[in-house]
């Protein structure tokens, strides 16, 4: 399994010298990625007007493109992956082009986390329609791998048109891995037939996962697919448990064939909690702490 670390980008503050510093770290650790969220905006936390679920713009969000391009000048092989970006409410040829050209710039260590989001703000302020973001979005990854896997497209779709052009530079292997979030059925569909990875986050390491997992599977080999050639990666938060705690869930997440486990520091839904720390130093001890805790397993 790959062993990977989130950027707490929220805790530790934006500015260069501080992730530089924190990706530097967990590359000369050994960790294999780093992973950050994505928003683009939040909603008024006095209390937005709507009193819907807006998130709130009192927690900093790097733009994951910039961010990833950040960092992959200052550091050698960490790869980086977004968890996830937003595709929808994004133009997908430009995240093609994106995509791409951060490939070139990083030697292939980009691994593109989609999702469709939920938050009816962003995608208001980015003038995308919220309501067909599914549906959309299983276009884009379609019109995207085709992007990138040819010197030139024809494309006719529901959502988009592309007249017998193409990307350049396009990314050396033909491909960036795209992997889904999300637990919906159509997600794991789409995963099935499209996605190199699936990274599912509402799951303890119980049959809940396992059987979401089979089923995953189920629909790889009906859409003409190994499973093997789809990974599934999983979120430990650091917040709970002890080492021995640690050690189990690996091991279980290991046995179910969990390819991706990420020492997450923040997020605290559901069956997840975040450390009490928020300082650089003690997310990086909590990270080394579960890095030693199962190095040996992975």
């Amino acid at each position: 399994m790959q062993l990977g670390a989130s950027l707490p980008v929220g805790d530790i503050g934006t500015g260069p010298a501080v992730i530089k510093d924190y990706a530097q770290t967990l590359e000369g650790l050994g960790f294999d990625y780093i992973q950050a969220p994505d928003h683009v905006l939040g909603g008024n936390p006095d209390g937005h007007k709507d009193k819907k679920r807006v998130g709130n713009s009192t927690t900093a969000y790097h733009d994951p493109f910039v961010l990833f391009s950040f960092i992959a000048g200052c550091t050698d092989k960490i790869g980086f992956a977004p968890g996830v970006l937003i595709l929808a409410q994004r133009q997908a040829v430009l995240v093609a082009k994106q995509a791409a050209s951060l490939d070139e710039l990083s030697n292939g260590r980009l691994r593109l986390g989609v999702g469709v989001g939920w938050n009816v703000l962003e995608f208001t302020g980015l003038n995308e329609n919220f309501h067909n973001r599914g549906k959309r979005s299983e276009e884009q990854v379609q019109v995207m791998q085709a992007l990138w896997a040819n010197t030139h497209v024809d494309f006719k779709g529901k959502y988009h048109t592309i007249d017998d052009s193409g990307l350049n530079p396009r990314p050396k292997s033909g491909r960036v891995p795209v992997w889904f979030g999300g637990h919906v059925d159509a997600t794991l569909e789409r995963t099935a037939k499209w996605g190199d990875g699936w990274m599912p986050l509402a799951y303890p390491a119980d049959d809940t996962a396992l059987k979401a997992f089979d089923k995953l599977r189920g629909l790889t080999r009906a859409a003409g697919r190994k499973p093997e050639d789809v990974g599934i990666e999983v979120w430990m938060s650091l917040g709970g448990g002890t080492k021995d705690d640690w050690r189990n869930e690996v091991t279980f997440w290991k046995n179910a064939g969990v390819t991706h486990v990420t020492a997450h520091t923040t997020y605290a839904v559901g069956h997840h909690k975040r450390i009490a720390g928020k300082t650089a130093a003690e997310h990086l001890a909590a990270i080394k702490g579960f890095q030693d805790a199962v190095k040996d397993l992975l």
